[in-house]
Formats: structure tokens, sequence, C-alpha cells
């Protein structure tokens, strides 16, 4: 295997995270570079946190603050089911640059599209590529997240945001309507009063308001976002896999289905852990006063 100063110098190159940045956390264990990553043009993948159990995915196009396009959903979709099929990853965070996380979809990219050719191509399909994921998925958003931005934000389980993170939704002003969950995850987060706000006027909302909408769950400064995404994802890694995924479903399940049938879903898959050699584990170490082994079983 390479250094990891040489391997830093072809993974980063022109990466929008600085080199002093990336050295700081590679003393520190928090980084894994691999000089036989795989080769993406739109995004920038490594393996990070302490254990090295931990998948991180950068949106990579700087130039056009990264704008969502096709090449760039497809690349990222390839990615978390890379991530999702590897045992050694407890959780996958998805992240931009300072500027932007994503600064919208790619505009020229859809400007001749029609409702024909929509349908036939099953525009946005790929987007469920990330929402199918079944290990937890955490948005560590910086700068711009507005329109696709903010809806990739919203497929995620759970976004944290640097303190000059900007959230919105202003297809409105180009006159369309967010297309890849903006009308239907929103209100869930936040409201319908405040989602209509958002969707109807095109205006964003700070990083701050978005953590007291429930948007957010927590907010920091801007050059310790990372750092700290890694620390929620190194945590939640001491769980079992197949609890955490199990207890991913059970709350998505809320916002699929009435409350009746919700504790009905919630009852039956905490009967099933169970059914699992680590829930057994789990009790077992708490009552003989130990760290659990989980075994993913």
């Amino acid at each position: 295997m390479a250094s990891v100063g040489a391997v830093t110098r072809i993974l980063l190159g022109k990466n929008v995270l600085n080199t002093s940045r990336v050295a700081a956390l590679s003393n520190t264990g928090l980084v894994k570079f691999y000089s036989a990553a795989p080769s993406y043009e739109n995004i920038k993948t490594k393996v990070v946190g302490s254990k090295k159990n931990v998948g991180l995915i950068q949106l990579y196009r700087p130039k056009a603050l990264n704008a969502l396009c096709k090449p760039l959903f497809q690349e990222l979709g390839q990615a978390v089911k890379a991530f999702d099929a590897d045992d050694s990853i407890s959780a996958i965070i998805i992240t931009g640059n300072e500027k932007a996380f994503a600064a919208g979809a790619d505009i020229k990219e859809m400007q001749n599209n029609s409702y024909s050719t929509n349908q036939k191509a099953g525009f946005l399909q790929e987007w469920e590529d990330v929402s199918n994921c079944g290990k937890p998925i955490i948005a560590a958003v910086n700068g711009f997240a507005l329109g696709g931005g903010c809806e990739l934000a919203m497929l995620c389980d759970i976004i944290y945001a640097g303190e000059k993170a900007k959230f919105g939704q202003p297809e409105i002003n180009i006159g369309t309507i967010p297309g890849a969950g903006g009308t239907q995850r929103l209100p869930r987060y936040v409201g319908k009063s405040k989602a209509m706000e958002i969707v109807l006027t095109g205006n964003f909302i700070d990083a701050h308001e978005a953590e007291k909408m429930g948007l957010v769950s927590r907010v920091f400064p801007v050059d310790k976002l990372l750092e700290e995404t890694i620390k929620l994802a190194e945590r939640i890694g001491t769980h079992s896999p197949l609890i955490v995924k199990m207890a991913k479903q059970a709350v998505n399940q809320a916002y699929e289905t009435n409350l009746k049938a919700g504790l009905q879903y919630e009852k039956s898959i905490f009967y099933g852990t169970f059914a699992t050699a680590d829930r057994k584990e789990g009790m077992t170490a708490f009552i003989e006063k130990r760290p659990p082994n989980f075994k993913n079983e």
C-alpha cells in the first residue's frame, strides 16, 4: 500500500478537503486512504474512523457547487450499495465541501426534458439507491443544500450541519416544484406550515433555523463538522449492525403508515430482535456488567 502522503496526493489533488485538514485527520486515525480506491469522476470515497468502519462519500463537482447530475447520482448509488454490502462498514456519511453540500440539480441537464422523456427514462430513479440502503446514512452539510441538495440530505437518516449551511427548495423560482421528495419529506420534518413557506417562497433557511425546525439534528463550526459526524457514525458502529438495521426500518415505518399500524410494526420488529444472537449477547453483557461482543447475528 502506498504511503498516506502519496495516496493523499493521488486521491485529493484538487480535492476540496484541504490537505492540512486531511493530514490532521489522518494523524488521529480517523481517515484511511487506499491506493486501490474505486475510480469515480463526480464523487470521492474513503474509509474513515478510528476503527475504519465508516464509509465516507464526498460529492465532487466543485466548479458546479456539486450540482446533482445523473452521472453523479449513478456513482453515488454505486458507492452507497458497495458500502452497504461491506460487512466492515457500520455507517455511511455523505458530504460535499465548505461551499456546498449540493446546490441543487443540474438545470442544464434537464432543461430540455419533457413529460414523456421523464416518464420513459425514469428520471430521478437513481435516487432510490440511497433511500434503499439498509445501513444508517448521515448527511454532513456545509454550505448550500438547495433543491436536490436539500432533498438528498433528507434522504439520509440524520443531518448534521455546519453553522454556515443554507437549506431550501427554490424550484418555484424556475417554474417547477421539488421532484425528489421535497414536498413529501419536508413536511414530515418541519410540519405543513413551514414546509409550505419554504416550498412556495423558495426562501433559504440557515443551519440554526433548520435545527430549530427539526430538519437538522445538530449544528457545528464548519471545520468541526466532518469530525463530529465521524464520531456519530462511530458511536452507531459500536452497536449490533443487525439491530441497527432493524431499528432504522422501524423508525422509517413511522413515516409510511398510521400510528396504530406503526406500533404493530414496531412490536413485530422488537419481537424479532429476540431471535438474534446479538440481542442475547447485549442483555447478557448488561447483566454481567461487561461490554457486549456483537457478531451481527
